[in-house]
């Protein structure tokens, strides 16, 4: 039987008894994906597009990660952040928001002073020293990312799987240990792992469930799927929606996408099968 787990977002449970859909805005003018860029002027109406089209939640960054970008500034982040959240909190005050950062200082301000519900840290809270410490002041929901480095960087294993579930588990211990108890577990997919170990992951996704958390996934339109295929991102969303499928099937919780409506119907029909509708 197939776990539900129940997050609070702010008050209210959301619950993963259906997968749920992330959609991601980005507020960046160099994310990997040129199609996932939002220039303030469209956020309203790219938030409703994907609350329309079904997405449980809106994750929003403003510092890309993508392999050798260069890395804004604190300050910029933050104001790119403000702008996007106010919007949000202004004509979507319902929406489950969460936001893509690896700073402690952007959590501390982001969390106090909106709507926001979820901290989506691809760092593990590895890149910041305060970070930890942040997250559990803010008393959000946390996405743990495995990642032993920045998107692209050569993955350093001598044991994958066994060293990839001790660093997850020890962090989880740590965290409950200090209050923060909704955790969701993101495996990291291009963080830190080969074009291989990336497959592999994905193969053995349901071993993750012995963790006990919600597992997310995002693996949209990135390198996995382009250097595979042969592709650009731009025309990676036949692949992307193979590998949430699987992804689904093997015991995904949450999936965190550049498209929305796609990634709905892959839920839709991945619990056809399942016989839950």
């Amino acid at each position: 039987m197939v776990k539900m787990f129940t997050i609070n977002v702010g008050g209210r449970l959301i619950t993963t008894e259906q997968p749920l859909v992330m959609g991601i805005l980005n507020i960046t003018p160099d994310s990997f994906y040129e199609g996932s860029r939002v220039l303030p002027a469209e956020v309203a109406v790219r938030v409703r597009k994907m609350i329309d089209e079904g997405a449980d939640i809106i994750d929003v960054g403003a510092c890309s990660t993508r392999p050798q970008g260069e890395q804004v500034s604190q300050k910029e982040e933050l104001a790119r952040l403000h702008s996007a959240l106010e919007i949000i909190d202004k004509e979507f005050p319902d929406a489950v928001v969460s936001i893509d950062t690896y700073r402690a200082k952007v959590v501390a301000e982001c969390c106090s002073e909106h709507n926001v519900a979820i901290i989506n840290d691809v760092s593990g809270f590895e890149w910041d020293s305060g970070m930890f410490d942040a997250v559990v002041a803010a008393d959000k929901a946390y996405v743990l990312t495995h990642s032993v480095g920045r998107a692209g960087d050569e993955p350093r294993y001598s044991n994958f799987f066994p060293q990839m579930m001790l660093s997850l588990s020890q962090k989880m211990w740590q965290l409950h240990q200090s209050g923060v108890k909704d955790v969701i577990v993101d495996v990291g997919f291009g963080f830190g792992k080969s074009l291989e170990q990336n497959y592999q992951m994905l193969a053995h996704l349901n071993e993750f469930k012995m963790l006990d958390a919600p597992l997310l996934v995002g693996v949209s339109r990135k390198s996995m799927i382009t250097k595979l295929l042969g592709v650009q991102a731009s025309d990676a969303l036949n692949g992307t929606t193979v590998l949430n499928t699987i992804a689904l099937m093997k015991g995904a919780d949450i999936l965190r996408v550049h498209d929305v409506a796609a990634a709905v119907e892959s839920v839709r029909l991945c619990q056809a099968v399942a016989g839950v509708i």
